[in-house]
């Protein structure tokens, strides 16, 4: 009897421990998804603000585009640049600047 008991204490115990591992690995999958979620928010809205504030107050490079195939923008000191998918500034050396190709309709 005293057998049955001890091991059916330690099944219980096990069983505890592995679903409460699950569980926990669970929530720690929950907020890695949900720090991943809101960096990438937060990366597209960078985005959109740097382009929006440099169509305003840059002017766009004409008939020109970067490597990633974007807008390319010309500041106030007349230095090229294009805004990344993190919305960082990446300033331009004139060999990275390409022509757009033309679109035939």
């Amino acid at each position: 009897m005293n057998k049955k008991y001890s091991l059916g204490l330690l099944t219980l115990a096990l069983a505890g421990t592995v679903s409460l591992s699950s569980q926990a690995q669970e929530k720690k999958t929950v907020g890695q998804t949900i720090d991943k979620t809101a960096t990438t928010v937060g990366h597209k809205t960078a985005e959109v603000a740097v382009k929006g504030s440099a169509k305003v107050a840059d002017k766009t490079y004409k008939g020109k585009m970067a490597p990633d195939g974007t807008n390319v923008y010309i500041d106030g000191k007349n230095r090229k640049y294009y805004v990344n998918k993190k919305g960082a500034k990446v300033y331009l050396k004139p060999s990275q600047i390409a022509d757009k190709p033309i679109e035939h309709k």
